[in-house]
């Protein structure tokens, strides 16, 4: 399968409409967002962003119900009320009434998750670690991946809201092993990154993120993934 990956938004709106481009091409099958849709630089106020890039994600999703959407830390954040680097408490109750009406509109077989799979790849916002699954999943469960999703898209805040967690583990650091590296790929956000990497067993797609002065950090690339063969290339909107 040909999936589109849709790295962290953070008040993004356009990358919502370049990737509804590239999906009208059908060069993807289906997509998945890693999610992050709000806060960025100094727009805390900004709260008509906040509202229009909600909008695009909606839109997304009503226009391609079989996208796999995956929390990131900076959604949670409003969800659970936990306070992250540019957080905005002028634009909670936005974020915390649009995330709801994101989540009535994906189809109920498609719900929001911590973790995705398709195929024999993970998608999440930071990564699956294998100490994370040994700490939170029976043991008797370890060996069947389904199970193990299952298992983790249960947790809650007091599982999810720490460093090991799938939305905020940062993998690219050295001594890293995460979940079935031979088995598993897993592709992850979170990290920005100037290019999208592959590292052994993950792929690094956190591109679009700039820095305070609005540069981009990265290519501003979407990752389009043969989620069988693991193949892989960046695809931008022209």
């Amino acid at each position: 399968m040909k999936v589109l990956v849709i790295p962290d938004v953070h008040l993004k709106p356009q990358m919502f409409r370049q990737a509804a481009t590239i999906m009208n091409t059908r060069a993807a099958d289906r997509a998945v967002c890693l999610m992050d849709i709000p806060d960025d630089w100094d727009r805390e106020y900004d709260i008509a962003l906040y509202e229009e890039t909600y909008d695009e994600a909606i839109r997304f999703a009503a226009r391609f119900p079989d996208t796999a959407w995956c929390y990131g830390n900076h959604d949670l954040s409003y969800f659970w009320h936990c306070l992250e680097s540019g957080y905005s408490s002028m634009a909670s109750a936005t974020v915390q009434r649009k995330l709801l009406e994101l989540r009535r509109t994906v189809p109920e077989d498609h719900p929001i998750q911590f973790v995705q799979k398709i195929d024999n790849v993970l998608f999440s916002h930071g990564g699956v670690l294998n100490y994370f699954v040994e700490e939170y999943v029976p043991k008797s469960k370890y060996h069947d991946v389904d199970a193990v999703v299952e298992e983790i898209n249960k947790l809650g805040r007091l599982e999810m809201w720490n460093d090991m967690s799938p939305v905020w583990l940062r993998p690219q650091h050295p001594g890293i092993r995460l979940y079935k590296p031979r088995k598993l790929l897993q592709v992850v956000g979170h990290t920005p990154m100037d290019k999208i990497t592959r590292e052994k067993n993950l792929i690094s797609t956190d591109v679009f993120s700039t820095y305070r002065d609005g540069r981009p950090i990265g290519t501003q690339e979407f990752l389009l993934l043969d989620t069988v063969t693991w193949e892989y290339k960046g695809v931008k909107c022209l």
